[in-house]
């Protein structure tokens, strides 16, 4: 087997398509530098697998395709095939010749193909492994791969041993049976804890299954005991019905007869309470005077009391009548202070006048002892300084004069600077007004902004409040309408009769002309309601016929119904006298009185009724106008707005009674009127709410909006603050400048005027001391004379400062007291007059005290003897009273015995009725329990479970006597007891069981079998996993037995080959683990010729490649390979070892096709083949030359690109 063509298209610089034609034997391949001579051989290794952009000496995969050049385009793809001849049939195919094609678009995508056919990189392999043509290629020895041999690790050295021997497939097998392994471990862990979840499972299962078989039984025994007790509560209530059902007949007569009883003293009930009723109004006009003239007489009594106690205390003397002090003497005082404090000012103004002149005087002798104490001093320095000597003073006035010099200097210069400083500031202080006037406008617009956004949030929250008080007033309608609305349902409920106007109000349609409740039909003037009841009498709670004949069906309905008494107006026709007398014929009333029937409005059918009842009544304002009233007009009625009727022969009154049916239906209509009133406003308010509501929305949504323009207002104006506070920093440090300059240059002109100074002193001392004698000495007695006077004169300052002093103080003392005693005589004048007018009123009080004291005495005792007189009358009239209240009390009671009786009769027939309907209804019950709960009729339920029938054994005691061989028990006869324990029973077993799962049977089945299935998977991959486990095991001793023949090959051809390289030196190799054959890596024994060392790191670099050189082709002899491509290994051999390499590469080529990339002429010569390889424009081109033939002709390759 061996290469027989390399066809290259658009693989890196093979632009057109290019065919390599391979011989057996050594093909040269060489060409300048940079011409593409290696890229045929990664056109070889592209084409054979190879995946990894660095090894085709490319940064990524898409590098292999033609890039273009200045003068081609780039193409899309790269494609190379590679043919192998296959004569031989080294390669497992039906083919003598293979072809190999490999393709690479720009879009990532890659094809394969063998001959032609599509298929995977993985088929590529496998085919070429058994030729020794492995995934790492150690057929194809590159640039690199000499180096990468010397550096590599023994485990690597290892792989290319393996390579060449094939054992990589065998590793391949291995670590596939290994992956497989892993997989069915976690499948085999899944399965273990799967079957182990569900052999958990199956033990708690099973106790629920077997609880479900007994439940199961239980309930059977369950159903069948509550059927029996079913059917003997059905017979039973049907026996107990037929028996209750004939009482009936006797309760009924006996209700019969109590009733007719009871309407007899019904009727004499009534004739009693009539006759008390019009007793009443006397007995109550009795108690009323009696009533009113004992508060008369404790009125009077109080008044005569309250009178006696102001007398009393008129006639006593205060204490406010005690004179104080004279007006006219605090005046006086007054005036004398005055003048005192005018004196005192004066002597005052007096005194600050010498303390002034005493500090001038001072001052101008202790300015006078200063100057004379200064020449004294002057003028012993000049002598000192004569003495010293002329020449050293001299020497300090000349001094003092540079001093002054230099000092002037310094301050024109320090003056320039301060006016640099000076505009440097003044132009920093221009630009900070600037930005701050910037700054301040932004204050300005962002001030608006807080007031646009503080009138917003006012807004809101104005708007808020508005929406709070809203929903407050709302809550309030809402509220008030639900008080009108129960007052009128309370009230409502008042206007309901319990009595025959009930009955007969109830009864409307049953009674031909009845026109409703007077009440209802009446129209008040508003507050007059309970004057027009009184005034009514009776009739305020009468129901209103039509006509007489209407009136008398009406009581006739009441008399059969029973259903007590009710008052009537009837209806008539308006007539004659009928509507009152007319307006000319009544008598004339007071202006505050008004006639009754002129406050009501009412329907035309019973105008003609109620005016005939109101006729001769008049309304007045209280009981003295109703009682004036009656005494002019006898035949009339007066009636206060309280309710009090007064007449001429009758009278009632008195305090609070319950309210008439009118009133109550005034209220009914006034609730009503309050009622619906609320709901409008509330509904009003309900709608102003929502208003408000969009308004606080709205509201909302432009504090936002101001919100918002604030926040970039603030953002505007910090930036702008920052601003200003760099512009500041560099206007205060321009002005720290300017006035330190400022401060040197006055500290500099300050110590120049101490130099000119001390100058100035110095000149003058020099003179002084030019023209003193040295023995002269100054005259100290004016010095003297002005020191003594200087203490007299600050004694003197300090007594006029005393003086002074004083008379502040009593200046002080006496300021404000004659204004203090004006306002005293002032306030005493006018005590003096309250107090004369207090006297004056207490005198006239005392007298209207004692008129009133013996007007209540008299009163008084005329009031004994009506009081007297009323209770008499009241005594005689509560007496005839009393009598027939005894009587009614006696009626009543027989009445309430009787109606007792009657009420429990009706009750007892209503409660057999209700007894026998509940029962029909639990018999009801029980038939529908039996449908529904156990889907049986009655039929049914009586004929198989009824009390007649005998119980068969249940399903536990057959089991059981079929278990102990004992006969199967007898049916029994049905005994309730023995039910109802047998259903208890079986009840207490249910709950003891618990929960039962009704489904633990079926799923106790299924995880069975489920179970069961696993299991046998589970055998299944235990089983598989050993017959896997073997494989391994047959792989690792298959890899054993291949590596350590390939080693000792390997090592045999190492040693003979190092021998030819480095004749008379000695190379082995050797297993750094020998004891582990299946990781153990391969280390390197080299040592030339003439040296004792051994490692390879310290050997030459020739003897280095060499060295790598010789493990190769020792590689090559022991396993060798079809094929191989080199490139340019040789290239850093000198020609000595160059010859030993080439008579190797001969020896090699008895056995394997060589295809040499070479620089080397040596080389060249022993090649059977040469291609020359150029490049133009980018493009690589192609020369084929074969040295084996006589004529030796040139030819160019078959498919290059010419031109």
């Amino acid at each position: 087997m061996h290469l027989k063509s390399l066809t290259v298209k658009g693989f890196k610089s093979f632009a057109s398509a290019t065919t390599l034609k391979l011989e057996p034997g050594i093909t040269c391949v060489v060409g300048p530098n940079g011409s593409g001579k290696s890229n045929v051989v990664d056109a070889i290794a592209w084409v054979l697998g190879e995946q990894g952009a660095k090894a085709l000496r490319g940064g990524k995969m898409e590098d292999v395709i033609f890039a273009g050049t200045a003068g081609r385009a780039p193409l899309g793809r790269a494609e190379v095939t590679l043919t192998i001849d296959n004569t031989d049939g080294a390669l497992p195919i039906e083919y003598t010749e293979v072809s190999i094609t490999r393709r690479m678009f720009r879009s990532g995508e890659s094809e394969y193909e063998i001959n032609g056919d599509s298929c995977r990189l993985l088929d590529i392999q496998e085919l070429l492994s058994d030729s020794g043509i492995g995934r790492e290629m150690h057929i194809i020895v590159g640039q690199g791969r000499l180096d990468g041999m010397l550096h590599a690790k023994p485990e690597d050295r290892r792989a290319f041993i393996e390579e060449a021997a094939g054992v990589l497939k065998h590793r391949k097998r291995k670590e596939k049976a290994l992956r497989k392994l892993d997989a069915m471990q976690v499948n085999l862990n899944r399965l273990t804890d799967l079957t182990a979840e569900l052999r958990r499972q199956l033990k708690p299962l099973g106790r629920q299954a077997e609880v479900a078989r007994r439940a199961a039984a239980i309930q059977a025994n369950l159903r069948d005991a509550r059927l029996r007790l079913l059917a003997d509560d059905l017979a039973t209530l049907r026996t107990t019905l037929d028996r209750e059902i004939a009482d009936e007949t006797a309760l009924r007569e006996r209700r019969e007869q109590v009733e007719a009883e009871h309407t007899e003293v019904q009727a004499r009930l009534g004739e009693l309470e009539a006759a008390l009723a019009e007793d009443a109004p006397l007995l109550a006009a009795a108690q009323d005077t009696w009533y009113k003239l004992s508060a008369l007489q404790e009125r009077f009594r109080s008044i005569e009391q309250l009178a006696r106690e102001r007398l009393r205390h008129l006639s006593a003397t205060t204490d406010d009548e005690r004179p104080g002090r004279d007006p006219e003497q605090l005046e006086a005082e007054s005036q004398r202070v005055r003048e005192q404090e005018e004196e005192l000012r004066a002597a005052l103004t007096d005194d600050q006048i010498r303390l002034a002149e005493a500090v001038e005087h001072r001052q101008e002798l202790e300015r006078q002892l200063a100057a004379a104490e200064r020449e004294l001093v002057a003028a012993a320095k000049a002598i000192a300084d004569r003495r010293e000597g002329l020449a050293r003073l001299t020497g300090q006035v000349n001094s003092a004069r540079a001093r002054t010099t230099s000092a002037g200097e310094e301050i024109e210069r320090l003056a320039a600077a301060h006016a640099d400083a000076l505009a440097r500031a003044e132009k920093a202080q221009a630009d900070l007004d600037a930005v701050a006037e910037q700054s301040t406008e932004a204050d300005r617009d962002n001030a608006e902004l807080d007031e646009r956004h503080a009138e917003a949030v006012a807004v809101h929250e104005k708007a808020q409040a508005a929406v709070r008080s809203l929903a407050d007033a709302e809550r309030a309608a809402e509220k008030d309408a639900a008080t009108w609305k129960a007052r009128e349902e309370a009230l409502a409920l008042g206007l309901r009769r319990k009595d025959g106007a009930g009955a007969l109000l109830a009864r409307a349609g049953d009674v031909p002309g009845l026109l409703g409740s007077l009440a209802g039909l009446l129209t008040v003037a508003p507050g007059h309601e309970a004057a027009l009841a009184a005034a009514l009498g009776g009739l305020a709670d009468a129901v209103a016929v039509s006509g007489v004949d209407e009136a008398v069906e009406a009581m006739r309905l009441l008399k059969i119904s029973d259903a007590g008494r009710a008052g009537l107006l009837v209806g008539s026709p308006a007539g004659p006298g009928m509507d009152g007398p007319a307006d000319a014929l009544r008598p004339k009333l007071p202006d505050t009185a008004r006639w009754a029937p002129d406050l009501v409005e009412c329907a035309a059918e019973i105008r003609p009724a109620v005016h005939r009842a109101l006729r001769d009544v008049v309304l007045v304002a209280d009981l003295a106008a109703a009682a004036e009233l009656v005494a002019e007009n006898p035949e009339l009625r007066a009636v206060t707005p309280d309710g009090d009727v007064v007449g001429a022969y009758a009278a009632a009154g008195g305090s609070a009674k319950a309210p008439s049916y009118i009133e109550v239906q005034a209220a009914v209509e006034e609730a009503r009127t309050n009622r619906l009133t609320a709901e409008r406003t509330s509904a009003e308010l309900r709608d102003q709410l929502v208003d408000a509501r969009a308004e606080v929305a709205a509201a909302k949504e432009a504090v936002q909006h101001a919100a918002a323009a604030k926040r970039e207002a603030e953002s505007h104006r910090n930036a702008a603050a920052r601003r200003l506070a760099e512009l500041g920093a560099a206007a205060r440090s321009a002005k720290a400048e300017t006035d330190r300059l400022g401060e040197s240059r006055s500290r500099a002109e300050a110590a120049r005027e101490r130099d000119l100074l001390a100058l100035a002193e110095l000149e003058e001392r020099l003179r002084l001391a030019e023209d003193t004698p040295i023995d002269a000495e100054p005259s100290t007695e004016e010095r003297d004379q002005l020191a003594a006077m200087v203490p007299r004169a600050r004694q003197n300052e300090m007594e006029v400062r005393l003086a002074v002093r004083t008379a502040e103080e009593r200046v002080s003392s006496i300021a404000g007291r004659a204004d203090s005693l004006a306002r005293q005589a002032t306030a005493e004048r006018a005590a003096r007059e309250r107090a004369a007018a207090r006297r004056a009123a207490r005198t006239r009080g005392a007298a209207i005290a004692r008129a009133v004291v013996g007007g209540a005495r008299e009163a008084l005792t005329r009031l004994t003897a009506s009081i007297a007189a009323a209770e008499e009358h009241r005594d005689a009239v509560a007496r005839e009273r009393a009598g027939r209240e005894a009587e009614l009390q006696e009626v009543r009671g027989a009445a309430k015995r009787l109606g007792a009786e009657l009420e429990r009769l009706t009750s007892q027939v209503h409660r057999d009725e209700v007894a026998r309907a509940e029962q029909r209804l639990r018999i009801e019950q029980l038939e529908a329990k039996a449908a529904e709960d156990f889907g049986l009729d009655v039929e049914t339920l009586v004929a198989e479970y009824g009390p007649a029938q005998l119980v068969p054994p249940t399903q536990v005691d057959v089991a059981a006597a079929e278990r102990d061989g004992l006969p199967v028990p007898e049916p029994v006869r049905y005994e309730r007891p023995v039910q109802e324990k047998r259903a208890a029973k079986a009840e207490r077993e249910l709950a003891l069981l618990g929960k039962v799962n009704p489904l633990a049977l079926e799923e106790f089945a299924a995880l069975e079998e489920r179970f069961k299935f696993l299991s046998e998977q589970l055998e299944d991959l235990k089983a598989t996993r050993r017959d896997l486990l073997t494989v391994v095991k047959d792989v690792d001793e298959r890899i054993l037995e291949v590596f350590a023949s390939a080693f000792e090959d390997t090592a045999r051809e190492f040693e003979q080959v190092f021998t030819v390289l480095f004749p008379g030196g000695e190379g082995r190799l050797i297993l750094t683990d020998p004891e582990d054959l299946l990781t153990t890596g391969v280390e390197v024994e080299a040592r030339p010729p003439g040296k004792k060392i051994k490692r390879l790191s310290l050997l030459s670099g020739g003897e280095r490649s060499l060295t790598a050189v010789a493990m190769l082709v020792a590689i090559f002899r022991a396993r060798p390979s079809p094929f191989y491509i080199m490139d340019e290994v040789e290239a850093a051999l000198d020609d000595v070892n160059l010859g030993r390499l080439i008579t190797l590469l001969a020896q090699l080529r008895e056995k394997s096709q060589l295809i040499v990339i070479t620089h080397q002429k040596r080389t060249m010569e022993i090649a059977d083949a040469l291609y020359g390889v150029t490049m133009r424009s980018g493009v690589t081109q192609v020369i084929s030359q074969r040295l084996n033939r006589a004529d030796e002709d040139e030819r160019p390759g078959r498919g290059e690109e010419n031109g």
